[in-house]
């Protein structure tokens, strides 16, 4: 069984700019009868992509139940099989002349940085290349622009300078994900330079709330947006039926 997948529609829209991603497809919030989502909400369990595309086949669900339980019951063994992907996906990568990230969490949130093996995050573990993540996890997105003191470049390289965030890996960037239960918290992470992803119902507006607005569905590419902006995305899926307030109405 293979943990990794080489993207799905959106990520592998990042090709155009050469870059390819691999991610984790998980059974998200407690489907599996575990939860790997602790701060989602209402709104966002209800419009979760997890069904979307080949997600609505039972075949695949089934796959991503068992991944999930592969980690909760066995996450030692579960870790050395993503360290050793990980590793042939880099190669894999490197033949192709695509430079490798990952997102872990496609339909999670789980904290990879606070999970080690061998005494090692994988960010540690390969700190050449770049990971990446939406999250709602106020904790975790708190640390992550602690971390930051200027917009992340994509030079050959990615640049940080470490200030409250000394134990964030500098390779590990996060989007924070605004709900209809966070909102506010959205707003201060925003003011302190982070990025916001919000959805919006059928089009995009160019600012919201003072900050400029960005296609987040041109790219998953979330490591290259700079800083203070929000990630617009429309409505897909359940999501265009939501009455909850997770999907906003663009002015």
């Amino acid at each position: 069984m293979s943990l990794l997948n080489s993207g799905n529609s959106k990520t592998r829209k990042g090709e155009k700019k050469g870059f390819t991603t691999y991610g984790i497809h998980l059974a998200p919030a407690s489907l599996s009868g575990f939860n790997v989502c602790d701060s989602s909400s209402a709104g966002c369990r209800w419009a979760c992509l997890n069904t979307a595309g080949r997600g609505a086949m039972n075949s695949v669900q089934k796959a991503r139940i068992k991944k999930t339980l592969f980690f909760f019951k066995d996450k030692q063994g579960f870790l050395a099989e993503l360290w050793a992907e990980v590793a042939k996906s880099i190669k894999s990568a490197a033949r192709k002349n695509m430079v490798p990230c990952f997102r872990l969490n496609l339909t999670s949130d789980l904290p990879w940085e606070k999970i080690k093996f061998n005494g090692q995050s994988v960010m540690e573990a390969f700190p050449n290349v770049q990971f990446y993540d939406y999250c709602k996890s106020p904790e975790r997105m708190t640390a992550f622009v602690n971390s930051q003191t200027a917009p992340q470049t994509w030079a050959g390289n990615w640049k940080h300078v470490a200030t409250g965030g000394r134990d964030w890996p500098k390779n590990y960037h996060l989007t924070f994900s605004r709900s209809e239960t966070n909102g506010a918290l959205a707003l201060a992470f925003l003011k302190s330079g982070g990025n916001v992803a919000m959805v919006f119902r059928k089009s995009l507006p160019a600012t919201y709330y003072g900050h400029e607005v960005i296609d987040g569905d041109e790219t998953d590419l979330r490591f290259l947006d700079g800083s203070g902006k929000i990630i617009g995305l429309k409505e897909k899926g359940l999501a265009k039926k939501d009455e909850t307030g997770f999907v906003l109405e663009p002015a």
